[in-house]
């Protein structure tokens, strides 16, 4: 009888946090290791599976077919060793915890992951208040949330976690033509708006003009809008709904700087608040 072999969870997580961070460095200092201890877990992981699960060059790290095989399962043990100690092996967590978010960061990459922490800690409330970034900013100054996401310029501001990084395109109905010779209508968000800012900034460079076709500080608003052909609007490339189209290069639009998505936290947070935020880190930190 074959002897059985066990997986390791601190390889494991070694092996997730470099897949989801696209870095060694990041992964290393988020899980308090040096660079050639979390470079020896993951051959140890790999040397046990007897596949290559992750190429690594001087300016990239990505993962093998056999790596992008095995992410999902691997994420799947973390979240269950996590609920175990979550529900067996520590006091039940309870109370309130408030959390801030960009609406609609909100839409598409929280649902899943709040709900997988309402799974596990289910006598925490969450309230979740969606709002535009910078009213975000000025009620987390005044003790409004726990925890709160924003939209931020990459490497320019510091304090907060990066959880996620966002390529900006410009998007419209299908049926959408664009002429050249025109004032560029624009579907946009009412100001304060970091994509309405960067949409604008990186015309006015190109000295495009352009116009305010529509301002609507719903999503489901400016998306209508935009369906109906009234304009063109910025959106990050992995949040364009169904029935919207991303304008390429031939568009004659100019490129937009990508922008991200970082986790402030209050100086003291409750135990719930702390597990929250972990949560969230752990489950949204990419490229």
């Amino acid at each position: 009888m074959a002897t059985p072999r066990n997986l390791d969870l601190d390889l494991v997580r070694a092996f997730v946090g470099v897949a989801d961070s696209g870095s060694f460095t990041r992964t290393a200092e988020r899980l308090l290791r040096t660079q050639s201890t979390l470079s020896l877990q993951i051959k140890r992981l790999e040397t046990l599976l007897g596949r290559r699960l992750l190429e690594r060059t001087p300016r990239m790290v990505r993962l093998t077919p056999e790596g992008e095989a095995a992410l999902p399962w691997a994420r799947q043990l973390l979240e269950i060793n996590d609920k175990v100690l979550a529900t067996i092996g520590e006091p039940a967590l309870a109370g309130v915890v408030r959390l801030g978010t960009p609406e609609d960061f909100a839409t598409t990459h929280l649902p899943d992951v709040l709900a997988r922490f309402a799974r596990a800690y289910p006598q925490v409330q969450l309230e979740v208040t969606c709002d535009l970034t910078l009213t975000l900013l000025d009620r987390f100054r005044h003790k409004a949330f726990d925890l709160v996401l924003i939209k931020r310029e990459p490497g320019r501001d510091r304090g907060g976690e990066r959880v996620w990084h966002e390529p900006l395109v410009w998007v419209a109905a299908g049926r959408t033509a664009l002429d050249a010779r025109a004032a560029l209508p624009l579907v946009v968000s009412p100001p304060p708006c970091v994509y309405r800012k960067r949409g604008i900034s990186a015309l006015d460079a190109a000295r495009r003009r352009w116009r305010v076709a529509y301002a609507c500080a719903s999503l489901a608003g400016q998306q209508a809008a935009v369906k109906a052909g009234l304009g063109v609007t910025v959106l990050p490339k992995e949040m364009v709904p169904v029935g919207l189209t991303i304008l390429g290069d031939d568009s004659g639009l100019p490129d937009l700087m990508d922008t991200e998505i970082a986790l402030l936290a209050a100086r003291t947070l409750s135990a719930p608040a702390r597990r929250l935020r972990e949560h969230i880190v752990r489950s949204l930190e990419v490229r």
